[in-house]
């Protein structure tokens, strides 16, 4: 039982906390971490981010790695931290039950090997989640049964604490304690369900060095903005006089969604007198955050990250490009069924789309399929890998917006080099539109807005430093360019951040 806002619900929690226990490893380190499914719903867990080198079934997404653990049972993940260093997460991988399943996966350099920046005083993970006043579970089957989007959270989190911006929640507030004149690492974690961020502290600016596990070329912020499932780390050096013993950090949205959303502002405390007690951020001034929908202070940010591009942290983006896919991403419809009122657009449902195919769940783990050659009502190996039927992607939405179904994959050779283009669409309103990848990272070698022009747009890719991650944003009304190398056999699991409704796998 877990009070917020004034109210008490029942949560579902990892050994008994909320957020989850922090896992702590160095690369190199084997983990394995043993499920116990003491709920009455299936469950899985995925490692966000990790590699998963030829380890697919420990990945953990229900019905495509694996089949998810039933109640009463157990599963073992079993997998080896293998080239990959910083700050990862972990969390459910089934319908919604990562709102409150999730934590921390810190993972340090090998021994007595140093960061590629000065080594901070100390370090702390900071996740940045959402609160339901209702059970989420009902949130998202009424949201699947009547087509329309699912309704919006009560509030944002730092750790899982909602701060004093919303009623009641004054003691529930999370507070970091620092020194003056030390450097903090930030271990930033983006947890929500599809809430990009803006994050800032007052008075003080933000320098970040690394991105989804990766190294980056520091750059310094007074705002950031996160992507769901995405990592960050930052820099934070205190003032040697600070001014106030207390500044305010706080969260916020950055969206053009076309219907509502969480428009509320969670705030937190980082004082520097450690030694009383923790000062009320009642009072204390927000930082400035950028509007909700300021799509040009996210680009701003966005076009800083750079790779490290050293001979310690090479980047090796592939140069030669085998394979050329093209996505639309974004919002169709589904007709209502003629037995019940649907409160999508027109009297529809909303479908999520990647180009007009909205993903059907099947009874069966897709690895398991593939491993034991049975794809017959399983998968089909006919995911189209440009759009159907193209047209004005950010413009004029066509008069048929209804999509189609289906359990398909895109085949790929193993080594095989491939650029995939994923361009939004303006079909339901032109929205950002986060997307993870499984089992591999990417390099983001361009982006822009508007359409993407396969014969101008190529000549301004960054081939040189571009910012490897393992989540990445399609722009509101724009396109983004990554490349990586499909040297991972297995399900390749590529989704959408949005309303958990579509998914296409490689």
């Amino acid at each position: 039982s877990v009070t917020r806002l004034c109210g008490t619900k029942s949560i579902p929690t990892v050994n008994g906390q909320f957020p989850g226990p922090r896992l702590d490893a160095r690369e190199g380190d084997r983990l394995v971490v043993t499920v116990h499914n003491h709920m009455s719903r299936n469950v899985s867990f995925h490692w966000h981010g990790l590699r998963q080198l030829r380890n697919g079934w420990a990945d953990g997404p229900a019905y495509i790695t694996q089949c998810p653990v039933q109640p009463g049972q157990s599963y073992v993940y079993d997998f080896t931290v293998a080239g990959q260093r910083g700050t990862l997460w972990w969390h459910a991988h089934l319908s919604w039950l990562r709102v409150h399943l999730y934590g921390p996966l810190l993972i340090l350099p090998g021994l007595g090997v140093p960061y590629p920046f000065a080594a901070p005083y100390k370090e702390v993970p900071i996740m940045f989640g959402e609160w339901f006043k209702a059970d989420t579970e009902s949130v998202i089957s009424q949201a699947l049964q009547t087509g329309a989007g699912p309704n919006v959270s009560d509030a944002y989190t730092f750790n899982g604490l909602p701060g004093p911006t919303y009623n009641c929640s004054s003691k529930d507030t999370y507070t970091l304690k620092v020194q003056p004149g030390r450097m903090y690492m930030l271990r930033l974690i983006n947890s929500a369900l599809n809430d990009e961020l803006f994050f800032g502290i007052a008075n003080h600016t933000l320098t970040v060095v690394e991105a989804d596990a990766n190294y980056v070329k520091p750059f310094t912020v007074s705002t950031l903005v996160i992507s769901p499932g995405q990592t960050m780390n930052v820099l934070l050096t205190t003032s040697a006089n600070p001014s106030s013993q207390a500044f305010a950090m706080a969260i916020a949205p950055y969206t053009n969604t076309q219907g509502t959303f969480d428009n509320t502002t969670a705030a937190a405390v980082l004082q520097y007198d450690a030694t009383t007690a923790p000062s009320s951020a009642q009072n204390l001034p927000l930082p400035a955050l950028p509007r909700y929908n300021d799509t040009n202070a996210v680009a701003r940010f966005t076009s800083n990250f750079r790779s490290l591009a050293s001979a310690q942290y090479p980047a090796r983006v592939p140069r030669a490009v085998d394979r050329h896919v093209l996505f639309t991403v974004g919002l169709g419809t589904d007709p209502c069924p003629s037995n019940q009122t649907c409160q999508g657009p027109n009297g529809t449902k909303f479908a999520a789309s990647i180009n007009n195919n909205s993903f059907v769940r099947p009874r069966s783990a897709l690895l398991e399929a593939h491993y034991q050659r049975r794809y017959a009502g399983v998968l089909m190996a006919n995911f189209p890998t440009t759009p159907p039927h193209p047209f004005n992607y950010t413009g004029t939405p066509p008069n048929n917006t209804f999509v189609a179904h289906g359990t398909r994959v895109v085949p790929l050779k193993f080594n095989t080099s491939v650029e995939l283009v994923m361009q939004g669409t303006a079909i339901q309103g032109a929205e950002s539109h986060p997307l993870h990848m499984h089992g591999f990272n990417f390099f983001v070698v361009g982006q822009g807005f508007g359409n993407y022009d396969p014969i101008n747009d190529p000549a301004k890719y960054n081939l040189v430093d571009p910012v490897e991650r393992n989540t990445v944003s399609v722009p509101t009304a724009g396109w983004v360019a990554v490349r990586f190398l499909a040297d991972n056999p297995g399900n390749l699991y590529r989704h959408l951040l949005v309303c958990g409704l579509c998914t296409a796998t490689l």
